[in-house]
C-alpha cells in the first residue's frame, strides 16, 4: 500500500458532542460543512445523529442535500450562505432550511418558497454574513410572523475568553434579538466555553467535536499514517529534497513516506513537523513535496512499515502549530487519497 491512512474514531467524535452538550445551556447542533471538517460527512453526521444530534449546519445547499439523502426526513439541517440565486431546487428538494443574510435572500426565498422554512443570521461585529441592526429591525416584524426556526450570529473572537469583542458581541445579539420568540443561537465550540450566558436556545459547535482547539478536553478523533516507500542512508554533507535545504550534519538515515501537499500535508511543514513510531519523534528534513516526505528516522531501533504524522502523540493542533497555522486548515486540507478506515460509530 502505497496511501497514508486515516483511521477515524466515531466514538471520540460522539463522546466530543455529548461532552460540549453536557456544557450547554440548551440543545446543541453539529457544524457538519467542508465534508465533516475533512472527516466525511456522511460518516460524520450518522455517528453524530446516533449521539443524539438533531439539528446540522452546512456551509452550502449542495452539503445539505448530500445531507438529507444520508440522515433521511427526522434532523433539521441548516445552510450558512442563505439562499443563493441557483439554491430554491436544492432546498425545496432536500427541505434544507437557509439561514437569510440580507434583505435580497428574504425577498427571494419569500417569492421562491413562500412556505418553507427559514432562519436568520445577524451580523454582531465580525463583518463577515447576516445582517447588521438596521436592515434587522426593518425585516424582523414580518419574518417572525413567517415559519421562522432560528436566529443566530458568530463570534468573532470566542478562541481569546478574554478578548473584548466577545462581550461586545453578546450584548449587540441580546439587543438585536430581545423579546424574540423563536429559538437564538450564537455559540460555536470556543462560545461554549465563555459561559451559560452565551449559550441561549441552542450551541452548534465545530472543530470541538473533531478533536481540536479550544476544546483542550476533547478526545482525538483521528491519527494519519503514512507508509514509508524507501529508506537510505547518507553522509554528512548530503542533502535531501528538493533546493537541497537540509543538509546531513553526520550520517543519518532517511525515509521517504508516501504524502505530500496533494494529501493536504502543506509545504510549510517542511523541516519543522515531525512524524512518529510510537512515542518516538522523527523530524521531517527537506521539503515537503507533492507526494513524499523525507523524515529522519536515524534513532529508530528498527524500521515500521508506517509512521504516524497524526497520533496521540501529535494531534492536529500540534501538527498546525508546526505549520504555523491552526487545526481548521489541516483539517479540511486533508487529500481524497487517503484510505479512511472508521472504527466505533453506529451500528
Amino acid at each position: 500500500m502505497a496511501t497514508g491512512i486515516l483511521h477515524i474514531d466515531l466514538d471520540a467524535l460522539c463522546a466530543n458532542w455529548r461532552a460540549l452538550d453536557r456544557l450547554s445551556a440548551g440543545e446543541t447542533g453539529a457544524v457538519v460543512k467542508a465534508d465533516g471538517y475533512g472527516l466525511g460527512l456522511v460518516e460524520v453526521t450518522r455517528a453524530l445523529a446516533s449521539a443524539g444530534a438533531r439539528r446540522f449546519f452546512v456551509a452550502v445547499a449542495e452539503e445539505g442535500a448530500t445531507l438529507r439523502k444520508a440522515l433521511g426526513e427526522n434532523v433539521e439541517i441548516n445552510v450558512f450562505s442563505g439562499h443563493m440565486v441557483t439554491d430554491t431546487a436544492i432546498i425545496r428538494g432536500a427541505g434544507l432550511t437557509p439561514m437569510l443574510n440580507s434583505a435580497a435572500q428574504v425577498a427571494r426565498h419569500r417569492e421562491a418558497l413562500p412556505d418553507a422554512p427559514y432562519g436568520v443570521q445577524l451580523d454582531t461585529g465580525m463583518n463577515r454574513l447576516g445582517m447588521e441592526a438596521d436592515e434587522w429591525a426593518e425585516l424582523r416584524a414580518g419574518l417572525e410572523a413567517g415559519p421562522l426556526t432560528l436566529v443566530m450570529s458568530h463570534l468573532a473572537c470566542a478562541d481569546t475568553p478574554e478578548h473584548p469583542q466577545n462581550a461586545a458581541q453578546l450584548a449587540q445579539f441580546i439587543a438585536m434579538t430581545e423579546g424574540l420568540h423563536a429559538p437564538r443561537s450564537l455559540s460555536a465550540t470556543g462560545g461554549i466555553l465563555l459561559g451559560p450566558e452565551y449559550h441561549f436556545d441552542l450551541t452548534r459547535p465545530g472543530i470541538g467535536l473533531y478533536g481540536g482547539l479550544p476544546f483542550a478536553a476533547a478526545r482525538p478523533a483521528l491519527r494519519l499514517s503514512l507508509p514509508v516507500i524507501q529508506t537510505r542512508d547518507i553522509a554528512p554533507g548530503e542533502t535531501v529534497g528538493y533546493g537541497g535545504t537540509y543538509c546531513a550534519p553526520s550520517p543519518r538515515k532517511i525515509a521517504t513516506v508516501s504524502g505530500g501537499y496533494a494529501d493536504g500535508l502543506i509545504r510549510a511543514l517542511s523541516g519543522r513537523a515531525r512524524l512518529f513510531a510510537g512515542d518516538t519523534p522523527c523530524p521531517v528534513v527537506g521539503r515537503v513535496s507533492m507526494d513524499m516526505i523525507g523524515v529522519d528516522v536515524t534513532d529508530l531501533p528498527h524500521m515500521p512499515e508506517m509512521l504516524d504524522i497524526m497520533c496521540p502523540a501529535q494531534n492536529v493542533d500540534a501538527l498546525a502549530e508546526a505549520a504555523g497555522t491552526i487545526g481548521y486548515e489541516i483539517l479540511t486540507s486533508l487529500g481524497a487519497r487517503y484510505e479512511r478506515h472508521y472504527s466505533g460509530g453506529p451500528s
